[in-house]
């Protein structure tokens, strides 16, 4: 099961990506596996050392005892240096940290993929849009011969 972000790709520039554990109660991994969760929304931050995600929605496991919240803050597993690294140059650029996709690995461990982003302007979103529907509208044209 793979959860994507595929929006992040029209909002952002990515400048540089990076695979990340993730701390997960167990009810919260079965929901997982059974598709039931949401990375749309979320965004990382790094926090006194430490990089948290924030609004990744899991939907509560129904068989499960402890149902813990399901847009609590969950903690990313990532090196010391690689958080320094990464903090550097979120405050110096203006950058952002934000989840690209979530997937379980071929160990079945579920990692994130978060990137380093740079916010797109609204022109730019647009120049996209203009690329994209030139692109289709010659393809259109090629297949009608």
């Amino acid at each position: 099961m793979r959860f994507e972000n595929k929006k992040a790709f029209f909002n952002y520039e990515i400048l540089e990506k990076l695979e990340a554990g993730i701390i997960l109660k167990g009810s919260e991994v079965k929901s997982l596996r059974e598709g039931k969760g949401r990375i749309k929304e979320a965004f990382a931050r790094i926090e006194e050392g430490e990089c948290f995600i924030y609004n990744f929605y899991i939907t509560p496991y129904p068989a499960s005892l402890e149902k813990p919240a399901p847009m609590r803050k969950k903690k990313l597993l990532l090196g010391r240096a690689e958080i320094k690294r990464l903090n550097r140059k979120l405050e110096e650029k203006g950058l952002t940290l934000i989840p690209l996709a979530a997937y379980f690995n071929k160990n079945g461990l579920l990692k994130i993929e978060i990137a380093l982003a740079k916010g797109k302007k609204l022109y730019d979103k647009r120049e996209k849009i203009k690329e994209r529907d030139v692109r289709r509208d010659i393809e259109r044209r090629m297949k009608q011969g």
